[in-house]
């Protein structure tokens, strides 16, 4: 059966029968559009052998399902998650020509990147179009994020999200089908599928050869399988879904058989894997092609001369695009380091304007008073994550009573999916939400690693500044609670490694309460790691901060004065280094400082350095392994800054470089540092 001829799954006999009233200029710029996407890869495909272009990625094929879904949507009203194929799609929305080909050409006035990235990276933000970035599959959850928005805000706008069929595969998009199933989410999900994922074909991916079918399976899913060359059968089908969604009965997946009339890119050559009949039936099916063929027999156009006439002038406007963006400059080095963080000035927040005087607290509790006023303050705040509604309120408590306060549409369960939680996390927060969401430990961060480092950490630097995702992601970490290999890491040595995402590590009550909620009020995004043996523990207590107290980011603690040695640490080793600094102090005739950076990222490297500069001895602990720990980086930044102040190597203690920390008691206490691990290493320093 030709492809273009597959069956179509819930598609009202008006669609199958192609019948549909379109006036003659909405056809007629339908075709415009087409044909000007089809020459920008043509054009593109010429820079690109000039030298004038690195990289391109082309859309001849698909023209005609996304010229037809962007004229069912409002520019600037609904959201939009496209993929790196859909020129005809965002120029039909209302990118401009001149705007396109800066993104060919890599042009600082790219409103999608500012050439930060490679073509067909779009986005902008008058019209709501959303950054995108280049893995396949992550912007289906974001788009659900971002439709979760849509209906706590009460409105009738619609997500959009496309992919081709090859990022079907990708575990993210069947969890983005589930979660926006089960919330009926108004979500338009457009799979172009032109059967190869490069130059894997559909049936090496998929059960069946049919993501159709496999779509079937959410319940509430509305599933539609259409040729995706044809226009009026594309733009009906869109058009049903989009009306459906509006009204609130749920999403949309519309699987769209196109053509791939070119290579994969511009960095491929489909000749290796396709045989030449094909590439022939292909350029049958071209959807210009056929929509030529629509105008001439509807009588739009009398003759072909006329199309010809009407493609003339627009090769003049293409050529008159690409003069203009060839003489635009390209982005400045010296803007490089623009855009990886927030501006300064959203964190000039009103900090430590009280001292901590309440009642004693711990650690855990302080967290949750810290949500609890927080969510008070800002209605757009939500928490959820896996168990942290009422009544359980967290396998650890922490988000107890949020649920009972604030109600299910503000404290609620998510799937057990980590990805999926990070990834609705960065679409609500696109949709003005602030998300604190939980991770329900360290060692199952992991599936969400795709979601935090491609995703979360650029967000603001790959749009050049014009989009962010405020998120902040709550994770207890740490051992010394017999947890095992899977609930004892200690993950800030991997974050670390990624500018755009700042990290605290409180060690006690009122710290904890004073960063997070400074991390809900910035307009970064945060990794709140929270040491589990501390959430309860007597070390941990503090007298309780008020409701206006903020800590900054970015400020250690000296925890003790001292002359002799400096510690730097954090977390719960900061109770290990003060029991050694005590046992070491009644030995010897030394006074050791010992310093809490409190923030992983950013560093206070100020307080660290000027405490070397006074002692010449430093020793970091860590609990994270040895190897690539965090202390490693700071060891490095000492010795690059403060070198000449040294009597003595810098030493660090951590735990050992094993994969995961040991269950049983014996084991556990071998793996993970321990006082008098830190004792010995003191007096080494100090005899050296």
């Amino acid at each position: 059966m030709p492809r273009n001829q597959g069956k179509h799954l819930n598609v009202g006999s008006e669609i199958e029968a192609g019948v549909i009233d379109l006036k003659p200029e909405v056809l007629v710029q339908a075709l415009k559009s087409m044909y000007v996407a089809r020459q920008i890869d043509n054009k593109a495909m010429t820079l690109l052998k000039q030298g004038k272009v690195f990289f391109h990625i082309g859309v001849s094929g698909h023209e005609a399902i996304q010229v037809a879904s962007a004229m069912n949507f409002r520019p600037g009203y609904d959201w939009f998650y496209p993929y790196y194929r859909d020129w005809a799609f965002v120029y039909q929305l209302g990118v401009t020509l001149e705007e396109l080909f800066y993104s060919v050409l890599g042009r600082a006035e790219c409103p999608a990147t500012g050439g930060r990235q490679m073509p067909a990276h779009f986005g902008k933000r008058e019209l709501r179009i959303v950054t995108q970035s280049s893995p396949t599959g992550t912007q289906y959850l974001q788009a659900v994020g971002t439709a979760m928005g849509c209906v706590r805000d009460g409105t009738d706008e619609v997500v959009y999200v496309s992919g081709g069929d090859g990022s079907t595969s990708e575990g993210e998009f069947h969890e983005a089908l589930n979660w926006a199933s089960k919330d009926k989410l108004p979500v338009i999900f457009v799979i172009q599928n032109n059967r190869y994922a490069i130059s894997v074909p559909i049936y090496e991916q998929t059960a069946g050869a049919s993501v159709a079918k496999i779509g079937q399976g959410f319940d509430g899913l509305e599933v539609y399988e259409i040729d995706g060359t044809d226009f009026i059968q594309s733009y009906q089908t869109v058009k049903k879904a989009v009306e459906r969604a509006r009204l609130g009965l749920g999403p949309t997946m519309i699987v769209a058989n196109v053509v791939r009339l070119i290579p994969h890119s511009s960095s491929d050559d489909h000749r290796k894997y396709r045989k030449p009949e094909e590439l022939e039936f292909e350029r049958l099916n071209d959807p210009i092609l056929k929509m030529e063929n629509l105008l001439v027999e509807r009588g739009v156009f009398t003759k072909k001369d006329e199309i010809e006439e009407l493609y003339k002038e627009l090769d003049d406007e293409i050529d008159k695009a690409i003069e203009k963006a060839e003489k635009k400059p390209y982005a400045s080095s010296e803007t490089v380091m623009l855009h990886v963080y927030a501006p300064e000035e959203t964190r000039r927040l009103n900090y430590e304007t009280t001292i901590p005087s309440g009642n004693p607290i711990v650690m855990v509790d302080a967290i949750n008073h810290a949500l609890h006023e927080e969510m008070e303050l800002n209605p757009k705040m939500v928490v959820y994550g896996e168990d942290v509604a009422d009544p359980k309120g967290g396998v650890f408590t922490a988000t107890k009573g949020l649920t009972i306060k604030f109600g299910k549409d503000r404290a609620f369960n998510s799937p057990l999916a980590e990805a999926s939680i990070v990834g609705t996390a960065i679409g609500l927060a696109v949709k003005g939400y602030k998300p604190v969401v939980e991770i329900q430990f360290g060692d199952y961060i992991w599936p969400a690693m795709m979601q935090i480092r491609d995703e979360l950490a650029p967000f603001r630097y790959r749009s050049n500044g014009n989009w962010s995702a405020p998120v902040v992601i709550r994770v207890p970490v740490g051992g010394y609670i017999h947890g095992g290999h899977y609930h004892s890491q200690n993950i800030e040595g991997f974050f670390a490694h990624l500018p755009g995402v700042f990290i605290a590590y409180p060690s006690n009550a009122a710290d904890a309460k004073g960063l997070l909620k400074t991390a809900c009020r910035i307009e970064d995004p945060v990794l709140f790691l929270e040491h589990k043996a501390l959430y309860r523990s007597p070390l941990a207590m503090t007298p309780e901060p008020d409701e206006n107290y903020l800590l900054p980011f970015g400020k250690a603690q000296v925890k003790k004065q001292g002359k002799d040695v400096t510690i730097v640490t954090w977390g719960l080793m900061v109770y290990k280094s003060l029991e050694a600094v005590k046992l070491i102090e009644q030995k010897y005739a030394v006074e050791i400082e010992v310093i809490d950076i409190r923030t992983i990222n950013p560093l206070d490297k100020e307080t660290i350095l000027n405490s070397v500069k006074k002692t010449s001895r430093v020793l970091i602990v860590h609990e994270d392994t040895l190897t690539a720990g965090f202390g490693a980086e700071i060891s490095a930044i000492i010795s690059s800054e403060a070198f000449e102040y040294l009597d003595a190597p810098i030493k660090r203690v951590a735990g050992l470089d094993i994969p995961g920390i040991p269950y049983a008691p014996t084991l556990e206490e071998a793996a993970l540092p321990q006082t008098k691990w830190i004792v010995e290493a003191l007096e080494e320093l100090i005899r050296y």
